[in-house]
């Protein structure tokens, strides 16, 4: 399957403006023949937008998730997208998976806050994984900070995820993390890793760029730059298939041993 990653901050603040974008990356993608299009984490909103976040927060089948849909038709792709969603009086940074037909396939909540800002406006998730068949793989959805917790990423391995899809918002100056850790989390894992961030300078945080699909081998089939831009890459199912039986550590592991660390 061809997968497209929208490096791109959008407009923060304003959800129509991220919605035209993601409809011009949408139709890009899919004439280049992508079957899935990920977005940033909180794409729709903005993420350095301070209170701006629980003002435009929505629930998981609101507006916005509505809009999407259409986009994904419109153009026949499934769509990954970070948006701020709103149930009851918490607000969560959360990334939803639309198919190419419209419907909403899983929804996750930011597990893994990071620093005061995320803090002080959102409320960590606390739903099991998260988990959808797309086109005969495997789904999972993380976002951010999510994937640099091992076993949270191995749970995911164990219950069968073949493509990872991970939303951003990485910062200066963690840029390792795309350029090693993301690598290493595909092959450790055996499964592909569509890492994909925000770009530029936003309120006090300035974005890294460099998204990355990495496969199973632990090598980068595409990387980012610092700048906005559509990448490219195609997840192959023979391939991963190839691999788990070169590298069998999903197989190979000896929970006895280390159970208790989890």
């Amino acid at each position: 399957m061809r997968t497209a990653l929208l490096q791109s901050s959008g407009r923060p603040g304003s959800p129509a403006e991220n919605l035209r974008v993601l409809d011009e990356a949408a139709g890009r993608a899919a004439a280049a023949g992508a079957g899935l299009l990920v977005a940033p984490e909180l794409f729709l909103s903005g993420y350095a937008i301070g209170g701006a976040v629980a003002r435009l927060a929505e629930p998981a089948d609101g507006e916005g998730a509505d809009a999407v849909a259409g986009i994904a038709v419109r153009h026949g792709l499934a769509i990954a997208y970070g948006y701020p969603e709103r149930d009851g009086g918490a607000v969560f940074s959360s990334a939803q998976l639309i198919s190419a037909a419209g419907t909403r396939l899983v929804n996750h909540r930011k597990t893994h806050l990071y620093g005061d800002f995320e803090r002080a406006h959102l409320t960590a998730g606390d739903r099991p994984l998260a988990q959808a068949e797309l086109d005969g793989l495997r789904v999972g959805v993380m976002i951010c900070d999510d994937v640099e917790f091992p076993v949270y990423v191995r749970a995911h391995a164990i219950a069968g995820t073949d493509l990872l899809v991970v939303p951003t918002a990485q910062l200066h100056p963690f840029q390792f993390v795309a350029e090693s850790v993301v690598p290493v989390r595909a092959f450790e894992n055996q499964m592909y890793l569509a890492y994909v961030n925000r770009v530029g300078q936003e309120g006090e945080f300035e974005f890294v760029g460099m998204s990355t699909l990495a496969g199973p081998d632990g090598v980068a089939r595409v990387r980012g730059g610092r700048g906005e831009e559509l990448l490219l890459a195609d997840v192959d199912p023979a391939a991963l298939a190839a691999s788990r039986a070169t590298n069998p550590y999903l197989k190979a592991r000896r929970p006895g041993l280390y159970g208790s660390l989890i």
